[in-house]
């Protein structure tokens, strides 16, 4: 396939690039192209080459070898050929994706792009992603059954938590035809994945049937659907800074007020809890799931323990807040330390380090031989915290200590030999401690 042509730049293209570059990219930024050697990211590359000269940019390319189709390294060398007529320095990263992936090889493959994107050191990230995927985006948010944040669909301008770069779209506002047409105009060359055809992924059959059909009838289709995901992106702008507003009053580190949360509407009072869960960096339920955790925590009894699961996540209303946590780890049996100077412990999902001390700690000889072994509670542990005291109720401990309800069923506890010896963040039981002066072990839960 033949890709060392010099090609003169399409000048509507070439502005449109030019335009976003001038809003949003600074001299001398750092710019890495997504470059997949297909049709869009062909013509931009071409693009931006072009606009070097004038854009006191740095350019280079980055092409994800995922090796699922049988193309997949012809395609490698048309990147590699590609990038050389332009000098652009092309990087290749090669990801391992397993075909029985629980999530789907599509949800694979982008997770690992996701993944390579995130780590890239780059100033921007520039996708090509064009106005009719702006189109696709959108229908297939709407038959999701997406709020405006996902029928706002693709920014022009984003970043990603986590990600190095800002990622930067600047055909947007440029039709598939018109890159087609540019492209030919131009003679240049591009690869075609084949498993664009298959219409089994949903994608591809808007793509290949919904889109032309609703252009049939309604011409213009794809310039209409991308104008209102611009509006949905507006609406949902509005919607973030009422959040904001409301969770000033309601919003206190990893605490929503639930009483804050009643004084509100309905409509926003889910905005803010959708909010709440987006700051913890959490992906969005499910519109059923959201409203049953609002009405929990609204209308479920004062003295009610409220608890609902929110994918990986539950949210749990607690002395008159509400707080998002992971879920418990999966019941596990008790592990035995045979030593170890770090030790995981699944029942509480945690690491436990145990260090040496003098004076502090549990006293390393009445460890020495017995079986210590670390689990979490089953109900009914007592513990000694003083010297002659009582041995008293984990329980009411745990309440003296304001540990909250889903701390204490994944607390790491130690036992020696099957007596409860420490509770994290609680103390150990006196008669274990280590003397003053004596060698001790310190347990406490690894960050």
């Amino acid at each position: 396939m033949e890709a060392t042509r010099k090609h003169l730049p399409n000048k509507p293209i070439a502005a449109t690039v030019a335009d976003v570059l001038t809003r949003h990219v600074p001299p001398h930024a750092r710019l890495t192209l997504a470059f997949s050697g297909g049709l869009d990211s062909v013509v931009l590359l071409h693009a931006l080459a072009a606009l070097r000269d004038q854009y006191p940019f740095k350019l280079r390319a980055l092409h994800v070898h995922h090796g699922l189709s049988p193309n997949a390294d012809a395609w490698a060398d048309f990147c590699r050929q590609s990038c050389a007529a332009n000098a652009v320095e092309l990087i290749l990263d090669r990801v391992q994706i397993a075909r029985d992936d629980p999530a789907g090889i599509e949800a694979a493959a982008r997770r690992e792009r996701q993944r390579v994107f995130a780590a890239l050191d780059a100033d921007f990230l520039l996708t090509a992603h064009q106005q009719d995927d702006q189109a696709e985006t959108l229908l297939l948010q709407l038959l999701r059954g997406a709020g405006p944040k996902g029928l706002a669909a693709m920014a022009e301008m984003q970043s990603r938590t986590g990600w190095k770069a800002l990622l930067l779209r600047p055909l947007l506002n440029v039709a598939r035809a018109d890159l087609l047409q540019a492209a030919r105009e131009q003679g240049l060359a591009w690869v075609e994945d084949e498993s664009n055809q298959d219409i089994r992924y949903r994608r591809n059959a808007l793509r290949q049937q919904v889109l032309p059909l609703l252009t049939r009838h309604f011409p213009g289709a794809g310039r209409t659907l991308a104008r209102a995901a611009a509006l949905q992106a507006d609406a949902a702008e509005l919607l973030d800074d009422l959040a904001q507003w409301d969770a000033r009053e309601a919003v206190a580190g990893d605490r929503l007020d639930c009483g804050a949360l009643a004084r509100l509407s309905i409509p926003r009072a889910r905005n803010l809890l959708r909010h709440f869960i987006a700051q913890q960096g959490q992906a969005m339920p499910s519109l059923r799931r959201l409203d049953e955790a609002l009405h929990q925590l609204l209308d479920a009894q004062a003295d009610a323990r409220v608890r609902v699961k929110l994918g990986p996540m539950e949210i749990w209303r607690y002395r008159g807040g509400a707080f998002l946590v992971p879920m418990a780890p999966p019941k596990a049996a008790p592990v035995r330390w045979q030593g170890e100077a770090t030790i995981w412990v699944p029942a509480a999902g945690v690491h436990v380090r145990i260090e040496p001390a003098v004076g502090a700690g549990l006293s390393r000889a009445a460890l020495a031989g017995a079986t210590v072994t670390l689990g979490v509670r089953k109900g009914g542990e007592r513990l000694r915290l003083h010297a002659g005291g009582p041995r008293r109720s984990l329980k009411n401990l745990l309440q003296e200590h304001d540990v909250p309800p889903w701390r204490r069923e994944r607390l790491p506890l130690m036992w020696c030999d099957g007596r409860l010896a420490w509770a994290a963040g609680i103390g150990f039981d006196a008669e274990l401690a280590a003397a003053p002066g004596e060698t001790g072990l310190l347990p406490s839960v690894a960050p």
